[in-house]
């Protein structure tokens, strides 16, 4: 029986993204995105709705380059890298600085490397902990 608390996976994913897509967007971006989240793209382009209590917007691979230039990441938090956000006030990031990778939340408004909170190790398990939330 489902908690009644807590809504169901309401998470509306889009089209699958191609291998090559993937690489062309690495060409463009000058790295590659982690394997984890190639393997999410490769089953849907993003998204939008509920990860268990969270809700998430994962933008599409093609609006990764020009999202993260309209929000000026590379001059407010140098090695971040935005792939989505909360709906709010918050982005989800790659955090670059490291070869690992992990995913971290910074505000849109006050963007800096000195706010950013840690969301998970990889791309897998920061969808477990929102999952879990």
């Amino acid at each position: 029986m489902r908690d009644p608390g807590k809504p169901p996976q309401q998470f509306s994913g889009n089209e699958p993204v191609s291998q090559a897509a993937v690489e062309e967007f690495s060409m463009q971006a000058g790295f590659q995105l982690p394997d984890e989240y190639v393997r999410f793209l490769r089953r849907s382009n993003g998204g939008e709705g509920f990860i268990g209590n969270a809700y998430v917007i994962l933008w599409r691979l093609e609006e990764l380059l020009t999202l993260n230039a309209g929000y000026h990441v590379a001059d407010y938090a140098p090695g971040l890298f935005l792939f989505g956000s909360d709906g709010g006030g918050e982005a989800f990031a790659f955090d670059r600085r490291t070869e690992a990778m992990p995913i971290v939340n910074v505000p849109f408004v006050g963007m800096a490397l000195d706010v950013v909170e840690p969301s998970g190790k990889n791309f897998d398990s920061f969808l477990r902990r929102l999952s879990n939330s």
